[in-house]
């Protein structure tokens, strides 16, 4: 214990930072997502994938949330360069849904190290992200769905968006503690 909290087990938080790195890197991946789009003037897209990086780094700053309400050091990598060129129009939502499927399985392996050194704050932390992810990928999967078949007619899914997806996205309730607050 440091103080009156609980400091998780180490190799629960060596995995985290690494995730935390995977986030940022996320972010950014969907950054250069939203501006291919926005330089194909698909403004609808490209805003869906603003706010998908908007949301990675928010999960980057809920953990180091974590970190810090845990008395423990975050560290704030740096990433690799995400990818920026693209083929056509579906590439970029393939590549995120490989991303989110990848995440998926990054966030499950923490919950596993949690419970395996009897860390369950950070296995009930790891929670919301499992959720989270469940979510991701049933969007991200629409999404494919939608611009496969609009493959020729991008402006199809820029009215599907307009339709189906909200204007303002927030973290849904429960969600974990953003660091530096919700920016």
């Amino acid at each position: 214990m440091v103080g009156s909290r609980a400091v998780p087990a180490q190799a629960f938080v060596d995995a985290l930072r690494e995730q935390i790195a995977e986030e940022f890197a996320a972010s950014q991946q969907y950054v250069a997502a939203a501006v291919h789009y926005d330089a194909e003037t698909l403004p609808r897209l490209a805003a869906f994938f603003y706010r998908q990086a908007v949301e990675e780094r928010n999960h980057a700053m809920m953990m180091i949330q974590y970190l810090l309400d845990s008395g423990v050091e975050p560290a704030v990598p740096g990433v690799a360069a995400p990818q920026t060129s693209f083929g056509d129009i579906v590439a970029p939502v393939q590549l995120a849904l490989e991303q989110e499927r990848r995440v998926s399985d990054q966030v499950t392996r923490l919950a596993g190290i949690a419970r395996q050194e009897n860390d369950y704050a950070s296995e009930q932390f790891m929670s919301w992200f499992i959720k989270e992810q469940v979510e991701e990928i049933a969007s991200m999967n629409d999404l494919l769905t939608v611009v496969r078949r609009a493959h020729d007619d991008p402006l199809r899914v820029e009215e599907w968006l307009s339709r189906e997806q909200p204007a303002d996205v927030t973290e849904p309730p429960g969600a974990p503690e953003v660091a530096g607050g919700a920016l």
